[in-house]
C-alpha cells in the first residue's frame, strides 16, 4: 500500500474536522493509502513531524489552517524530499486555500486530494524562514497572530477586522527601505506592507486575481504609505476596495526578491504567525518549490 502521513491541528478553526476525522481517514484508506496520523500539540512541532516522515511517505496531507500548511511545507523543504502535499483547510481564514480554490467542505477537500493531481507552486523565504503565501507588517498584521484562538473560532474573519480597527484608531507608521532586483529603491513611511502570493491576506485585504499567479516565480509587493489626512486614507481604502491601485498612497510591484531595511524593531507575520523583525532581511520567491494536489477544474 502507498504511505500517507496525515498531520492535523485539532485546535484549528471551530474544530469541525475533529468531528469527521474517522470519515477523512476512511477516504484515504479506500483510496489505497496506509495512513499514519499525527496531531500537533504546539507551534512548530508539525515541521519536525513532517520532516521525519517525508522520506517514507508517498503523500503528506495536512488538516488545519494556513499555519498548519506552512509547517507542512516547511517540513517538506527541510527534509529535502519532493513529496506531494494535500491540504484540507479547516482554519478560521484559510487565505491560501482560497487562492488555491480548494473546497471549504472538509470531506470534499479530502476526496479532491485522492482524485486530484500535483501541481507546482512557489514558496517564499523570509530571511531563511519559509512562508506559503504572505509576509506582512503594519495594520491588520499583529491581529492575525495576537487574536486569541478562541476569538478566531467564534468570529472567524470578523476577528481580524475588529482587531484591525483597534489598530487603525492609533495608526502607527514605519520607516522602511525596499531595494528591488533592478536596483530601484522605495523608501518612505508606511502603515502596511506585504510580500504575498495570494489573492487574500488576513481575510481583510484582497488583490485582483488577474494580478496573482501562484507559480510565476514572482510575489506581489504591496505597500501603503502613511496618510497625511483622512482624505488620503479614504482615497487609499477606495483604491484597494476597487482593486485599481491607482493611488499615490500605494505601491504594487511583482518581484522575484526584495531587500528590506529598517532601523526599528518591527515584527512581521508569516502566514499568520509572528516573526520578529531584523534590521536587514532578504525576502525571495522559491519558484515551483512544492507540489500541491488540486482537483482539475472541469472544462
Amino acid at each position: 500500500m502507498k504511505k500517507l502521513f496525515f498531520l492535523m491541528n485539532p485546535h484549528a478553526g471551530q474544530k469541525k474536522a475533529n468531528k469527521v476525522l474517522a470519515e477523512i481517514l476512511d477516504i484515504f484508506n479506500r483510496a489505497g493509502y496506509e495512513v499514519t496520523a499525527y496531531m500537533t500539540a504546539a507551534p512548530g512541532d508539525g515541521v519536525d513531524a513532517v520532516c521525519r516522515h517525508a522520506s517514507s511517505s508517498d503523500l503528506i496531507v495536512c488538516c488545519g489552517g494556513d499555519g498548519t500548511f506552512n509547517e507542512t511545507v516547511s517540513g517538506i523543504l527541510k527534509s529535502g524530499c519532493d513529496v506531494p502535499v494535500g491540504y484540507i483547510p479547516a482554519g478560521s481564514t484559510n487565505d491560501f486555500a482560497s487562492s488555491l480554490k480548494l473546497s471549504t467542505n472538509i470531506l470534499q477537500a479530502a476526496k479532491d486530494i485522492v482524485e486530484g493531481v500535483p501541481q507546482r507552486f512557489d514558496v517564499g523565504s523570509f530571511g531563511g524562514r519559509n512562508f506559503s503565501y504572505v509576509s506582512s507588517f503594519g495594520i491588520f498584521t499583529k491581529s492575525s497572530y495576537a487574536t486569541p484562538q478562541s476569538v478566531k473560532n467564534a468570529l472567524g474573519h470578523l476577528a481580524y477586522i475588529l482587531s484591525g480597527i483597534t489598530e487603525i484608531a492609533s495608526i502607527k507608521t514605519h520607516k522602511l527601505r525596499f531595494t528591488l532586483p533592478d536596483g530601484r529603491v522605495i523608501e518612505d513611511k508606511f502603515i502596511f506592507g506585504a510580500v504575498s502570493n495570494s489573492t487574500s491576506v488576513g481575510g481583510v485585504l484582497t488583490l485582483a486575481p488577474s494580478l496573482v499567479d501562484l507559480a510565476d516565480g514572482k510575489f506581489e509587493l504591496l505597500l501603503v504609505r502613511s496618510p497625511k489626512n483622512l482624505g488620503e486614507l479614504t482615497e487609499c481604502v477606495m483604491a484597494l476596495q476597487k482593486q485599481t491601485y491607482n493611488c499615490a498612497m500605494l505601491t504594487l510591484e511583482a518581484v522575484e526578491s526584495v531587500t528590506i531595511e529598517t532601523e526599528e524593531q518591527l515584527d512581521w507575520t508569516l502566514d499568520g504567525e509572528c516573526e520578529h523583525g531584523k534590521p536587514l532581511v532578504q525576502v525571495q520567491c522559491l519558484p515551483h518549490a512544492v507540489q500541491i494536489i488540486r482537483k482539475e477544474e472541469s472544462k
